[in-house]
């Protein structure tokens, strides 16, 4: 990898679409090159954002305005990349993270009709305008996901119910932020459609690879 920093990855899509699982997979194959990996999530990368994400996410929050929403979500952004994005780059890991700043465009900005404008400002003052070098946009179903993510939290018995409880035009709204999101930065983000959990696993490393041949090539050297 380069000298000057790390490689930071981010994971996004509706919930229900397979980032936890694709992430650990991608996390074990790297780590299994003799690579560094963090692989972290937002809200809740620290231990401070933990205490910011039972506020978002708990079912029990009532009463939470948008824009108070969306404060919140920057302050958990802003404690992980200081705390801990930040010194995994510096120190040349491989960060992985399950959503990032375009999940805040696309709930906040287009979910709950803030607009993409604030929250770009937002991230340029308060995240030092990092943004990742990749982006793996998975792609799904909107109803599909939607249903696997409140069976998943039915199911766990979780109480990280909040936004599962929104309704359909909420959820139409954030698919579409995602689709105009990655419609414009095309550079960074990749689209990975639905399929298997192996089809997937195979459609991100293969992007992983080509985009960055350092890291099959450190791989070889190790071994």
């Amino acid at each position: 990898m380069s000298g000057k920093r790390g490689l930071f990855i981010s994971f996004e899509g509706l919930d229900g679409s397979g980032k936890s699982t694709q992430i650990a997979r991608l996390a074990e194959t790297l780590t299994a090159r003799s690579l560094d990996v963090l692989a972290t999530r937002e809200p809740g990368g620290s231990a401070i954002g933990k205490r910011i994400r039972s506020i978002l996410l708990d079912s029990r929050t009532a009463g939470l305005s948008p824009r108070a929403e969306l404060a919140l979500m920057f302050a958990d952004r802003a404690q992980h990349i200081e705390e801990h994005i930040a010194p995994a780059l510096k120190a040349e890991k491989i960060v992985i993270c399950d959503r990032y700043t375009d999940s805040t465009e696309a709930y906040q900005g287009f979910g709950r009709q803030l607009g993409a404008q604030v929250v770009l400002d937002l991230h340029r003052m308060l995240c030092q305008d990092l943004w990742p070098d990749l982006t793996l946009l998975l792609e799904s179903e909107l109803g599909a996901s939607v249903a696997r993510a409140r069976n998943r939290n039915q199911s766990s018995r979780s109480s990280e119910g909040r936004f599962e409880s929104e309704d359909a035009a909420f959820f139409r709204r954030v698919h579409e932020g995602f689709e105009k999101i990655a419609l414009r930065e095309t550079n960074r983000i990749v689209r990975i459609p639905a399929g298997t959990i192996q089809n997937v696993e195979a459609q991100i490393l293969g992007i992983v690879d080509s985009r960055f041949p350092q890291l099959t090539n450190r791989a070889a050297v190790t071994r």
